[in-house]
């Protein structure tokens, strides 16, 4: 690993940390980083950095402008989706109970602490997101199977005990037989229950609240380009109660004023940002790869919507054994060149991966292509057919 310089260096920081200079056409994705923040999150986060604050008047300023941009009552910036999870769901639990916050998570006497989730919105985003309900103190209640949910197994799932449902969307969770948003709120508000929505990967700051659900969590660090961060959003109460987690579990989920002070400059920023412009250069790249892939034996490729419908498409690459390569081949032939290319490969058991280009530097659209059709024209490499394998020994080296 590379040292600092003490007069300072003209290397970059990716340089002197020793890390590799990846370009991402996975997505954004929290294991690459997540997004590219926007100068003016980068900005506010700089000036901040030296002052001192009033850090419940700050979360004030924040609830401002999250009410503004989303539609609810109340909001505020925690450290990510996953805290943000946690917070609503032990809100639900105690309300404004401080006594309860403290107690929390081992003892819910007396306190509801079962939360429904249809089982086909029970994904692992990096960790599992039932490991979010249980780190509240909560038990998750599976409603239906993996492939259907029915209208009676969410409402035979609610008791006394029930505190909330969670609703995920996310391209993780299964894409056809579950409950709609509406009808899952319908179910729930029937018996009093709030709905509580995992939204963080989405463009629609206003919709879900819109639908009926109660709490809506967004990621502050994915689409917005601000740092780190969640975004909670909703029904005052259900945020009051939220945000007074700070003085119990999610005191282990603080978020500083830096990432406070970037995700309202992100906000604000987003308010103003060229969206049609962003589609129109992520189109070209789209085209672009599609194009360089076209005519090459084993290789198909098609442009294709987001499965959440965010106002995105990405190139999906099909490829055959006629081309040498599996899915996770080329996928590791990408991801072992230089620069490194790390494409969306969440699916690439069923011969095929993604390329998303809404994290590209100028230039590197061209590079991806050129590499894309140097690999498929050179010597294929010894692992060019291997096959995907769940293997964690990697995460078990770690830090060596």
């Amino acid at each position: 690993m590379k040292t600092y310089s003490a007069n300072g260096s003209n290397t970059t920081i990716r340089e002197r940390l020793g890390l590799r200079p990846i370009i991402n056409v996975s997505g954004t994705m929290t294991s690459l980083g997540a997004s590219i923040i926007v100068p003016e999150a980068i900005s506010a986060m700089a000036e901040i950095a030296s002052q001192w604050v009033e850090m419940d008047d700050l979360q004030r300023a924040a609830s401002t402008v999250v009410a503004r941009l989303t539609g609810g009552e109340a909001g505020f910036i925690t450290a990510c989706c996953a805290s943000g999870i946690t917070m609503a769901i032990a809100g639900s639990m105690t309300g404004t109970n401080l006594l309860a916050i403290e107690r929390l998570p081992d003892d819910t006497e007396g306190l509801k602490s079962e939360v429904i989730v249809q089982l086909g919105h029970i994904v692992n985003y990096g960790a599992p997101i039932d490991q979010s309900i249980r780190l509240a103190g909560a038990k998750t209640i599976p409603a239906g199977t993996v492939s259907v949910t029915q209208d009676y197994h969410v409402r035979d799932a609610i008791r006394d005990r029930t505190a909330a449902g969670l609703y995920v969307v996310a391209h993780h969770t299964v894409q056809y037989g579950m409950l709609s948003l509406e009808e899952f709120c319908e179910i729930c508000h029937a018996r009093n229950v709030p709905v509580i929505v995992d939204a963080a990967s989405e463009y629609d700051l206003r919709g879900f609240l819109a639908r009926g659900a109660d709490i809506v969590i967004y990621s502050g660090h994915k689409f917005l380009s601000g740092p780190t961060s969640g975004i909670v959003t909703g029904r005052k109460d259900l945020v009051r109660a939220a945000y007074l987690q700070n003085r119990g579990v999610a005191r282990a989920m603080k978020v500083g004023k830096e990432s406070i002070a970037g995700t309202i400059a992100a906000l604000e920023a987003w308010e103003k940002r060229d969206h049609a412009g962003i589609r129109q250069r992520e189109e070209a790249a789209l085209n672009l790869w599609k194009d360089a892939l076209q005519g090459i034996a084993g290789i198909g490729a098609e442009i294709i919507p987001d499965p959440t419908a965010n106002p995105l498409d990405r190139l999906q690459v099909f490829v055959r054994p006629e081309s040498g390569f599996s899915a996770a081949g080329l996928a590791s032939a990408l991801a072992a060149g230089s620069p490194p290319i790390i494409v969306r490969n969440h699916e690439v058991e069923r011969g095929h991966f993604f390329l998303d280009p809404c994290n590209l530097h100028p230039g590197e659209a061209e590079i991806v292509a050129e590499r894309m059709r140097a690999l498929l024209s050179a010597e294929r490499p010894a692992d060019a057919m291997n096959q995907p394998r769940k293997v964690s020994s990697g995460a078990l080296r770690w830090p060596d």
